[in-house]
């Protein structure tokens, strides 16, 4: 696992490379690696998981091709056997190194062959330099990219990428009514008008003569199967999410898992106990008595698996001090509070001495568990709009509201990402949940769930490994027949079949609850929070961007006061994250003060 880094065209000094590898060595800790030559560069900031004493980084094959990789690939093993019998020489074991020859043999269909989570960077000096980029296929491993016509340059995290001398930092105008409309940008898109993320199961070349062209790979239908009963399914669903988290249980290091104490991560938790004895369980929960308090489940989960329990307990008296942290780490806003207890939790499996750990993240978007898939599902020929409101951070009747006259006419002209959404679940015909899946797993999940995971695990040098989004699981999961997925008001039904026997009973009965942050309780008068939150939201500065109404936001705090509501607070929560944001753009960027 790693932070990668480079650039082709262009010329960077090498005083601005040490400064982007300094700006990732959170995620990269034990080793630091660079090359340079003539308008190009590539580097690297290494977290040892595999063959600890190899893995340097970029890997090589002769002088011409160049390689430097943040993942894990699970079948370097079989690979390397492969490309060993085919007459080429390792030096290592180290599960990257079979890439350049993989490379070498394949060319851009390499990625074909490789099984794990990854974002890749190959040069190609043998003819005309050409750099490839490319991503796993649920998008585990983000990328970021500026691409001018005449260089490009890539980096694992945003504020690393900013620091390059020429890229821009001009906003995407639209950005603050994406950001509320879905919590976070999707797709390809950044809050940054000329940065962007490579998408999930893309490769990309870059030459300076033919500039960058970006191809999603193939992707095989999903027509749904013959399950059988749903008990058939579950046992299916059980075998299969069994051999992956077996397999990835492969590590030179000691292996940890999260356990919030609902279905997913339960399920993950016991298959990856039956693999690994007396395996760590991680759970945060915050000091004090707060709602959707899932601490007993989590318990009861670990005793049953006989794992070895974490409690990590959070002080709200302590959040105030720790969102600027949260907010850098992410790069651009994320309005759900799970980003702080997020970061909370890898923090405490950090400190306990762990390097990497399992989670249950995608089993929703996959098997259908959202409470807003099932509502789409039973809905009037007008859920896409339903659909799209149960997205948002702020309803959009509310974002009016707190919108200036001069934004909202610019949303009018150009369109807004609500109206997008809309348009592209309508386009997907007349299968509801196969156009949901297919919105969920292309552009929902990795922008929301697994940049999020990826970022604020990597902060404390921790890697995450995602049973749920192993090819065999994800596909299984699209092909069950929609009622083994979704039927009425009951969801995940093939998952929940799977996992009875395993999880306890009290995990399995149990309404579904948000794994997040109680913000309703927490921005009340008088909690830490919601002082801060009001201090930081007020005053004349607030107007200085021309898209807010100082006094719409101003009636968000009367309204939380008066009678705290989940809709106040989570508005008030997504404002606040935005304004940490903003100012630290105006301050010149938190990367310059960590680089410095």
């Amino acid at each position: 696992m790693c932070r990668i880094y480079g650039h082709l065209g262009g010329d960077l000094a090498h005083h601005h490379l040490r400064a982007v590898s300094a700006l990732q060595r959170h995620g990269g800790p034990d080793a630091r690696f660079s090359a340079a030559g003539d308008g190009w560069a590539l580097g690297n900031n290494r977290l040892a998981i595999m063959d600890l004493d190899g893995g340097e980084q970029p890997y090589r094959l002769g002088r011409d091709i160049k390689v430097v990789f943040n993942g894990e690939i699970y079948n370097h093993t079989e690979l390397r056997r492969d490309l060993h019998a085919a007459g080429y020489v390792f030096h290592d074991h180290c599960d990257g190194n079979v890439i350049p020859a993989l490379y070498h043999r394949y060319g851009l269909d390499f990625v074909d062959h490789l099984d794990g989570m990854y974002a890749i960077a190959v040069l190609d000096l043998r003819a005309e330099p050409k750099l490839v980029l490319a991503t796993d296929d649920a998008g585990m491993k983000p990328l970021y990219y500026h691409e001018n016509g005449h260089e490009l340059y890539f980096s694992s995290e945003l504020p690393a990428l900013l620091s390059v001398p020429g890229v821009p930092w001009d906003l995407w105008e639209e950005g603050l009514d994406s950001y509320l409309t879905t919590k976070t940008p999707f797709g390809e898109r950044t809050m940054f008008d000329g940065v962007r993320v490579l998408p999930r199961a893309a490769t990309a070349v870059y030459t300076r003569a033919g500039g960058l062209k970006i191809s999603k790979r193939a992707e095989s239908a999903f027509p749904a199967e013959d399950g059988g009963d749903l008990a058939a399914a579950g046992a299916r669903v059980r075998e299969t999410l069994r051999a992956e988290t077996h397999r990835l249980a492969l590590a030179d290091v000691p292996i940890s898992t999260i356990t919030s104490g609902g279905l997913d991560s339960s399920l993950v938790t016991a298959l990856l106990a039956e693999k690994v004895p007396h395996v760590h369980a991680f759970n945060i929960a915050y000091t004090g008595d707060w709602p959707f308090d899932e601490k007993r489940y989590a318990r009861e989960v670990a005793a049953r698996s006989g794992a070895t329990y974490h409690q990590i307990e959070a002080d709200p008296a302590t959040f105030p001090g720790l969102l600027d942290e949260v907010v850098w780490h992410l790069g651009q806003p994320n309005a759900d509070p799970i980003t702080l207890s997020t970061y909370l939790l890898f923090q405490g499996v950090h400190d306990a001495g762990f390097k990497v750990t399992l989670s249950g993240d995608a089993a929703d978007e996959i098997f259908g568990g959202y409470g807003r898939i099932r509502d789409a599902l039973l809905g009037t020929e007008d859920w896409p709009n339903g659909y799209v409101e149960a997205l948002a951070a702020v309803p959009s009747a509310l974002r009016q509201r707190l919108y200036t006259d001069d934004y909202r006419e610019l949303l009018r002209q150009k369109g807004t990402e609500a109206e997008r959404i809309e348009r592209r679940l309508r386009a997907d015909g007349g299968d509801r949940l196969a156009a949901i899946t297919g919105f969920e797993v292309d552009e929902r999940l990795p922008a929301y769930h697994l940049r999020r995971v990826d970022h604020l695990s990597m902060a404390h040098s921790v890697e995450v490994r995602l049973p749920f989004c192993q090819r065999s699981v994800t596909r299984l999961a699209r092909r069950l027949p929609a009622e083994h997925r979704v039927r009425g008001r009951e969801v995940k039904r093939a998952l929940y079949a799977g996992a009875r026997g395993l999880v306890p009973d009290s995990v399995l009965d149990r309404p579904k609850q948000p794994f997040t942050l109680p913000i309703t309780a927490m921005l009340v008068p008088g909690q830490p929070l919601h002082g801060y939150a009001r201090d930081l939201l007020s005053g004349p500065s607030l107007a200085l961007g021309g898209q807010l109404d100082p006094k719409a936001v101003a009636g968000l705090f009367d309204a939380q006061a008066a009678r705290p509501n989940d809709e106040s607070a989570l508005a008030i929560w997504s404002l606040l994250i935005h304004r940490i944001w903003t100012e630290q753009l105006a301050r010149g960027g938190a990367g310059e003060r960590r680089a410095a």
